[in-house]
């Protein structure tokens, strides 16, 4: 197993390399009584074109206010954001979310659902194109049985699919998932975590991923990013993950390795919990 401090690893993916630049970004609020909170303090990560991210952390580390600045959702008070050179300063469709909650709309259906995002984004595309594009997603993740149900029709499991299925359609750069997987079951979460490195080791892309759960970060990721408490959250340690890909889960448990990278990370997060006040 091999660990990397932040400077290490900025070496070893430089700028020159990198498709996704956070650059000394910094996220505050003020309160009604016009007291500062810093939430984000000084973060800063190259990401490369067809890498896959995860960044965990406790409750409160910045981590979801990060993957919204990324998206464009929200500003950060001081820093950059850049993407394939350009600087992000709105949501746009080369960037998809993936939220835990699914965020489907009830009245359409499954198909439906996926058409929206594409006629939204891909307006030039003809009929025949957008028909393709919807039952390829829909194949993609195994939900053409269920193309015509609604979402209170279908398993949680399923929802996600949708979501997934609707965010890679219109063709992102890249993939941003909030906990895609924190409101599944056990097994479906596994299940799901399969399929969805599945497709990513087939349609490479950037991915950034936010989880709790150190199993998932090592088993889909390329990098784990590792955050320290908030407020005033950064960066404290970036953990390199050596499996190449693809993957099976059953012979990364029986590694040495695994066990190994799975320690320092719980390590790690054990310093930051026993920290708290």
């Amino acid at each position: 197993m091999t660990s990397y401090t932040y400077s290490n690893v900025n070496e070893q993916i430089g700028s020159q390399n990198a498709f996704l630049e956070i650059d000394n970004v910094t996220k505050s609020y003020t309160n009604a009584e016009g007291k500062e909170s810093v939430i984000l303090d000084g973060v800063s990560l190259n990401v490369a074109e067809n890498e896959y991210i995860s960044v965990i952390g406790h409750s409160g580390c910045g981590k979801s206010t990060l993957l919204k600045i990324v998206a464009g959702l929200e500003k950060a008070t001081s820093g950059s954001v850049r993407l394939d050179g350009r600087e992000i300063r709105k949501p746009g469709a080369e960037r998809m979310m993936v939220f835990q909650h699914y965020g489907l709309l009830p009245w359409l259906t499954v198909r439906e659902n996926i058409r929206l995002a594409i006629d939204e984004v891909l307006k030039n595309a003809t009929k025949a194109e957008k028909i393709s594009l919807v039952n390829e997603h829909l194949a993609m993740v195994n939900l053409t049985p269920a193309a015509d149900k609604y979402p209170d029709e279908i398993s949680g499991g399923m929802k996600q699919r949708v979501g997934i299925a609707r965010a890679l359609a219109i063709r992102p750069k890249m993939l941003l998932m909030d906990e895609p997987f924190g409101a599944l079951d056990a097994l479906t979460r596994g299940k799901l975590q399969k399929q969805v490195l599945d497709i990513w080791e087939n349609h490479r892309q950037a991915v950034m991923m936010i989880t709790h759960d150190v199993d998932e970060a090592i088993y889909m990721s390329d990098r784990i990013v590792m955050m320290t408490n908030g407020p005033a959250a950064t960066i404290g340690e970036i953990l390199e993950v050596p499996f190449s890909h693809p993957r099976d889960r059953h012979e990364l448990r029986e590694s040495k390795e695994y066990y190994e990278l799975r320690n320092h990370a719980l390590d790690f997060l054990d310093r930051y919990f026993n920290s708290e006040d």
